[in-house]
């Protein structure tokens, strides 16, 4: 089990996770069992554009903090990823993201559907 998983069982079992309205990465074995529920929560076209520019932007602002050697567009691109995501979900998909339950198979979810949709495996 990986340790990120160990801390979250432990939290939970603790009733931290629940106090703090969180659900627990455990009750997903794998992100294969994650990602369907994940495509679920992405049903909305306009949510899953907004997903894919956030994305796609992000990696633009990225490259160039890379080319450029500087720092300060990181963050900038955490936040168009997410805000382009969080705004599809709230007021389009009308959801609650599930970068809140589960950060890290969100996050590869994004990635994996941003694969999907560029390869035509999902409907842009």
């Amino acid at each position: 089990m990986l340790p990120l998983a160990m801390c979250w069982k432990a939290l939970d079992k603790m009733g931290f996770c629940e106090a703090a309205g969180v659900c627990v990465m455990a009750r997903y074995a794998s992100f294969t069992e994650f990602y369907p529920d994940y495509l679920n929560e992405h049903v909305n076209r306009f949510n899953r554009r907004l997903h894919f520019v956030g994305s796609a932007v992000s990696l633009i602002v990225l490259s160039y903090a890379l080319v450029a050697r500087v720092l300060w567009p990181m963050p900038v691109a955490f936040l168009i990823g997410y805000g382009c995501a969080w705004i599809g979900h709230f007021f389009f998909e009308n959801n609650k993201p599930a970068t809140f339950a589960h950060p890290v198979y969100s996050f590869v979810g994004d990635w994996v559907m941003f694969k999907d949709i560029l390869s035509g495996r999902i409907r842009w």
